[in-house]
């Protein structure tokens, strides 16, 4: 695991060359700790930098930037290939000879006998990387085929003096003297709107993400990039879902504990200490337990608990942990170790993000790093499977409004609201407490306040979009925004053959879970130098957990069934059935507590006037609102705090 960055356009010396790159990649040490490299061409004007985090190949024989051995390419490379060991055996009949044992060796060799595309396609990984070939004078980019690698690229200056800029975060591009990009106050709408910004947007005018599934080419004689897609999440659950599995029920799990074995195998790879995160979900134990399976001696696990009513899942993480028989961590944290690490967001995440998950997420990765280096997580299980609570919500909800008139849902809608949320979950707790597990819900009181915000919708794809959406007009909010569109908003594929929820899991798979999920994974990791691993994403279970019948993950009202059924024949059900919590903390009592006066200042209304962003008025009805207690605005508000958080370290 790795971090790099670099850039193509004028170069007037070696000297200058280095200095520049020492200065991009001197932001991203922390993800790359172990080791420093360059590589420069000043004719051909280009520069590569590398911070090498070692995994596999600790020796200096996986150093990079990395030559191939016919010299004709050079790469940086973040990432794992899993299967690498796989592709150096087929390359074996053409008498390849080795240096090392790296990943990055075996990819290079592969770009020499396929091609870059090819060899991309066969690969099983998680990447994002820069290639410069000699041969064409081409830059390629390329980027993993579900988003779990970041990489960021566009041209900077003008004319001669014009630089095309790229690496794994915005910090190391802003390092470069050329940066010059301004705020792009339409991606701030997005970024209120999901809490995140969705590629290939970025925070910054004229920079963007490169896509997961794609490889981006550019040279100085044809500076406009070309972007090919060679892998298609849309296109994966359209097929899937065409030609469904045809086996029984007991097969298909039988086929699905296979796979996954060999994807938590394959993920395992690593000369260095290795265990995963486990919160005692079905995600993370399914994960646990397949590891736990397949090694000779107890998998390292850790876990962090809260002692707030509501948000700790460590009590049944260490019972997980207790009878698959790991070596288990666990540390409940304080309110304050959390709230310190407010402060470290906006250099952690190098563009605004606000999932507030990002606070325990970057605990539980800090934990893990004292003991091991790697640690796998069971990320998109929910949207493999079938997990979100969202999605049955969403299709009930439609199922009922759509024969009612708007004019009741709206009336309906102002019933839901005239009480608060605390006011709603004090009234339906004795309730809950008399049903079944699976139909309880944490939180009841933000959800039916979530659910009278989309009562009016129009369709299902209006309705899922109020689900999953803050500010419903976040151009009322940013001042000179407007909001671009998106796959969720003006740009959604067709998803043909796809049912209502299905249609749910795709968009989430394509926008939420790359976008969101795997950038706070990947930031909390990487900020402590920890590289984080997500067997889930192993292409081939995506593809097969898309050719699943959805009876195969929902039934009776419960997801995931074939997932569950992998994981009872390694952990007894009595452990697992329990209401889904979701991984947060206690942002809303926190902004009436203990943060209040930090949200006081980034949400003054002079401040807020002088810097120009965002109209006040609403911002501060929201929070007098919340102050009182009569709404809960926590995940509006930090919408608006993330930002101007990291509004002042710029």
């Amino acid at each position: 695991m790795c971090g790099f960055a670099g850039y193509l356009g004028e170069l007037s010396s070696i000297v200058d060359g280095q200095a520049r790159l020492n200065a991009m990649t001197d932001t991203i040490i922390y993800r790359g700790p172990d080791s420093k490299g360059h590589w420069l061409a000043v004719h051909e004007g280009i520069a590569l930098g590398h911070r090498r985090l070692a995994i596999v190949d600790l020796s200096p024989a996986g150093h990079q930037p990395m030559v191939s051995g016919s010299g004709r390419y050079v790469i940086a490379f973040n990432g794992e290939i899993y299967n690498h060991l796989d592709c150096r055996a087929a390359l074996a009949t053409a008498g390849w000879g080795w240096r090392g044992h790296s990943d990055t060796e075996t990819l290079l060799a592969g770009f020499e006998a396929w091609g870059i595309q090819a060899t991309v396609e066969r690969c099983i990984g998680m990447f994002a990387f820069a290639v410069w070939d000699k041969a064409t004078h081409t830059l390629t980019l390329g980027r993993d085929r579900l988003g779990e690698k970041p990489l960021y690229y566009g041209w900077q200056g003008q004319g001669q003096h014009a630089t095309f800029l790229f690496g794994s975060e915005l910090k190391a591009l802003k390092a470069h003297p050329a940066f010059a990009a301004g705020i792009d106050r339409n991606a701030l709408c997005l970024l209120m709107r999901h809490n995140y910004i969705p590629a290939p947007y970025s925070i910054y005018q004229g920079i963007a993400k490169l896509e997961p599934g794609c490889l981006l080419t550019v040279s100085l004689a044809q500076p406009e990039p070309k972007v090919v897609r060679y892998w298609s999440a849309a296109e994966v659950a359209v097929a899937g879902c065409a030609t469904p599995f045809a086996g029984t029920p007991e097969q298909a799990v039988d086929a699905l504990d296979v796979l996954l074995k060999s994807a938590v195998q394959q993920q395992m790879m690593a000369d260095v200490p290795l265990g995963a995160f486990l919160s005692g979900g079905i995600d993370s134990s399914t994960i646990v337990a397949l590891m736990q399976a397949q090694s000779s001696r107890p998998v390292k696990t850790f876990t962090i608990g809260f002692n707030e009513a509501g948000y700790n899942e460590a009590v049944h993480a260490k019972a997980v942990a207790k009878h698959l028989g790991t070596e288990h961590t666990e540390l409940y944290v304080t309110s304050q170790q959390a709230l310190d690490v407010i402060p470290r967001l906006p250099t952690l995440y190098c563009e605004p993000f606000s999932d507030s998950s990002q606070i325990p997420t970057f605990l539980v990765s800090q934990l893990a790093r004292q003991q091991v280096t790697v640690s796998l997580s069971g990320d998109a299980g929910d949207e493999l499977f079938c997990g979100y609570n969202r999605y049955l919500l969403a299709n009930r909800l439609w199922q009922k409004l759509s024969v009612l008139p708007t004019g009741s849902r709206r009336l309906a809608a102002r019933g839901l609201t005239a009480l608060s949320p605390s006011r709603w979950n004090a009234l339906l707790g004795p309730v809950q407490g008399l049903l079944p597990a699976s139909l309880r819900q944490a939180n009841l009181g933000d959800k039916l306040h979530k659910a009278a915000g989309v009562l009016d919708s129009g369709d299902l794809d209006a309705l899922y979009l109020g689900l999953v959406s803050h500010w419903d007009d976040p151009a009322s909010v940013v001042i000179g925004g407007k909001e671009p569109p998106t796959l969720l908003t003006g740009n959604a594929p067709a998803l043909v053959g796809l049912d209502d929820i299905q249609r749910m899991m795709a968009l989430d798979a394509l926008t939420y879970l790359p976008d969101d999920i795997l950038v706070k994974v990947d930031r909390a990791g990487m900020g402590v130098s920890l590289e984080g691993r997500v067997p889930f994403l192993d292409h081939r279970v995506v593809e097969f957990a898309w050719s699943l019948p959805q009876s195969m993950k929902l039934r009776d009202g419960v997801g995931k069934w074939a997932l569950r059924q992998v994981l009872y024949r390694h952990v007894p059900k009595a452990l697992i059935e329990r209401p889904k919590m979701g991984f947060g903390v206690p942002i809303g009592d926190w902004l009436r507590g203990p943060l209040r006066a930090w949200a006081e200042e980034l949400l003054d209304v002079e401040r807020l006037r002088r810097e120009g962003f965002f109209h006040p008025a609403p911002i501060r009805q929201k929070w007098a609102e919340h102050l009182s207690g009569s709404r809960n605005w926590q995940y509006h508000l930090w919408d608006v705090l993330m930002f101007q958080a990291w509004l002042a370290e710029q």
